[in-house]
């Protein structure tokens, strides 16, 4: 969505500009700052946690406010700074270590329901083991109170574009930084639009490229030294697992983008990508079960055969297009569809829809529904469906077969007089949204966001 809404951006001052007359002088592409202010909330719950092996508490909150600044460079440049934290709390998270809890599992009744619903994790098993530092009640349907629990993502990437004298050519780059507990991204891009036919055409090609690195978390009964320092009990518990080697990982993304105003009332845009993914794609914190290996529980918890292991290289290729069309002073229709494959075998197709409902000057509601479908991995399975033979397996129902629908509605009030001011700063425009999703795998998400525009003279 955040890459629709700046193609869509620069697409209506495209339009825009080609209807406006010649001037006396060159009129600076961006007159003043621009600040845009975001906070959104996250929440999700599900049943498919792939911390721990497909099964399990998806529960999950995020809450991520962001701010990016416009900042006019000279006659011809903008420079824009884009800077927000992620904060988010995860049930399946917080499992790496499923040992490391406050209060007994037993005691909470309302998962006891849960448990009792997956006669795989019988307390019957041989090999269960009852001690776990004092506490007992290690379950996947249940949160930790462990340190990985909680996190804070945290970005910070800036960007320039510069326009030529005649405003045909847009020549842009971009630095983009990212880190979190266990995970850090450095990255970085280049591009160039072209604007052709009175600037009714545009064609534009952009190159990005990421160079991220992991801090290896492994599950906890995967860490040298567990059982001998935290666990007493009986039973001999084995496992697949070695550490990764690599740690890297590369992305390498090429886009080529292609924008016609048809008619006065109708826009269209095209657009095709390569990208090419290399070096650590699994996940550490993710663990498989095998279906030819026997289970080691540990109260509710079954310890892992291994993690996921997945190819050094990935291939996607999505290509996409949307039209907009304008019916009339209060709707306008807004359209997109991508598919999209890759060379694990995930085909997708998205579908979306808006239309805003125009009300006056100020006022506009935008009522949206979104549908996606898509084919699963070829490495995907259930759990206990895998062998320990098998080069390639994971448990992530992101990589499943499913279809999912999305409900949202906005609504946003702009300032179009700018009567709304105080000292040098005017408000351009206050937008509310919410969201809801479902996955017919039964993960469902909401997802409230409220934004503020603003000028600064």
């Amino acid at each position: 969505m955040k890459y629709a809404f700046i193609i869509l951006l620069f697409f209506s001052v495209f339009a825009l500009r080609a209807q406006e007359n010649e001037s006396i002088y060159t009129k600076k592409v961006l007159e003043k700052v621009s600040v845009q202010t975001l906070f959104s909330y996250y929440a999700q719950d599900g049943q498919n946690a792939a911390v721990t092996g497909g099964e399990g508490t998806e529960e999950l909150t995020n809450a991520a406010p962001t701010m990016v600044v416009q900042i006019p460079i000279g006659e011809n440049g903008i420079l824009s700074v884009d800077a927000g934290i992620s904060a988010y709390t995860s049930a399946s998270s917080s499992n790496v270590n499923p040992f490391d809890r406050s209060a007994s599992w037993g005691d909470d009744n309302d998962h006891d329901d849960k448990y009792e619903d997956h006669d795989d994790k019988s307390f019957a098993s041989t090999q269960a083991l009852s001690y776990v530092n004092g506490n007992q009640g290690a379950s996947p349907w249940v949160a930790s109170s462990g340190a990985s629990r909680s996190d804070v993502l945290a970005h910070f990437n800036p960007s320039y574009a510069h326009f030529s004298e005649d405003r045909n050519t847009i020549y842009n780059a971009s630095l983009a930084f990212s880190k979190e507990y266990d995970y850090q991204s450095i990255g970085f891009g280049m591009g160039i639009s072209k604007l052709y036919n009175e600037k009714n055409t545009e064609l534009g090609l952009n190159l990005q490229v990421y160079m991220d690195e992991h801090d290896p978390q492994y599950p906890i009964e995967l860490r040298t030294g567990f059982f001998d320092s935290n666990i007493r009990g009986e039973g001999t518990y084995t496992n697949a697992f070695a550490a990764f080697s690599q740690t890297k990982r590369n992305t390498y993304a090429l886009s080529l983008n292609l924008a016609q105003i048809l008619t006065n009332k109708m826009q269209v845009s095209f657009f095709i990508d390569a990208v090419m993914q290399e070096g650590l794609l699994s996940s550490p914190l993710q663990r498989v079960y095998f279906a030819d290996k026997e289970n080691f529980f540990i109260d509710a918890f079954q310890l892992a055969d291994n993690v996921e292991r997945l190819p050094f290289y990935r291939y996607k290729y999505p290509v996409g297009a949307r039209m907009n069309f304008y019916l009339s002073d209060t709707f306008i229709l807004r359209s997109y569809a991508r598919y999209y494959a890759d060379s694990w075998g995930v085909q997708g197709l998205t579908a979306e829809i808006e239309l805003p409902i125009i009300f006056g000057l100020n006022w506009a509601v935008f009522p949206s529904f979104r549908h996606y479908s898509q084919t699963a991995a070829d490495y995907f399975y259930p759990k206990e469906m895998a062998k320990s033979t098998d080069e390639y397996y994971t448990s992530d129902y992101d990589l499943s077969a499913f279809n999912s629908q999305q409900w949202g509605v906005g609504i946003r009030y702009k300032d179009i007089l700018g009567q709304l001011s105080l000292w040098k700063v005017g408000l351009k425009s206050i937008e509310l949204r919410y969201i809801h999703y479902n996955r017919s795998n039964g993960l469902s998400f909401d997802q409230t966001a409220l934004g503020f525009n603003f000028d600064i003279d």
